[in-house]
């Protein structure tokens, strides 16, 4: 894969073979991002699992302590008094059955995250085929489907992040942007390692981490010693 001289440059100061103190993996990669936007830092951590057994997935959701840095859009499904405080709490769309039609017949993805009262899910479950595939359908793992949609919400707003395994049984979870500083990207990073860990299923053997890698949207990954991130 071709990359260009200022990513050879910035990975020249990297070292691939060394397991970073993640405090000091993270200072290395607020020096070197070079972009002119304020690049996201993501984490990526293998885990020692098989995700095609039901006994060994690894979900769930944290608000980080210093957010994401994004401006989060919250669809809300709720009726009634559900529904109005929702509003009150900040969400940027609320509805039924109108929402369903809006994103059925028109397409329409302007949002970042789904929630949903329990009483509405019969009818949100008409948009899993659409929902499903982009990460977005509300479930009650991850906090989207309650009762209580108005702290939903304010969760949300606050920089809440969904952790889950893909195929490969690699999680991939925005952390914070390169401006938050390596201060407060390592809170951050600490609180999302300690929830992953928590969240091991009992099933799994052997090492559960197998590897730990952050990098920023532009830059190269640099490899965190994951012992060392409590």
């Amino acid at each position: 894969m071709f990359r260009g001289k200022k990513y050879q440059d910035i990975a020249k100061q990297i070292d691939r073979a060394n397991l970073y103190d993640p405090k000091e993996g993270l200072e290395l990669i607020c020096k070197t991002a070079s972009a002119k936007f304020d690049e996201t830092v993501e984490l990526h951590v293998k885990l020692g699992v098989d995700s095609r057994h039901a006994d060994q997935q690894v979900r769930g959701a944290i608000v980080l302590p210093n957010g994401t840095g994004k401006s989060v859009r919250v669809l809300v499904f709720a009726k009634g008094a559900a529904a109005e405080a929702a509003k009150a709490a900040g969400a940027d769309y609320v509805g039924e059955m109108d929402m369903v039609e809006k994103i059925q017949k028109e397409n329409w993805f302007d949002f970042d995250v789904v929630i949903a009262t329990p009483d509405m899910m019969g009818t949100v479950g008409r948009l899993g085929k659409v929902l499903g595939p982009k990460g977005l359908m509300p479930s009650p793992k991850s906090g989207t489907v309650t009762p209580d949609a108005a702290r939903a919400v304010t969760e949300a707003k606050a920089g809440k992040v969904e952790y889950r395994l893909d195929k490969t049984n690699i999680i991939h979870c925005p952390i914070g942007k390169v401006s938050f500083g390596a201060d407060k990207l390592f809170e951050n990073y600490s609180a999302l390692m300690g929830a992953i860990i928590k969240a091991k299923p009992a099933a799994a053997k052997g090492q559960y981490i197998k590897s730990c890698v952050c990098a920023s949207t532009m830059g190269p990954g640099v490899k965190m010693n994951a012992m060392k991130q409590l």
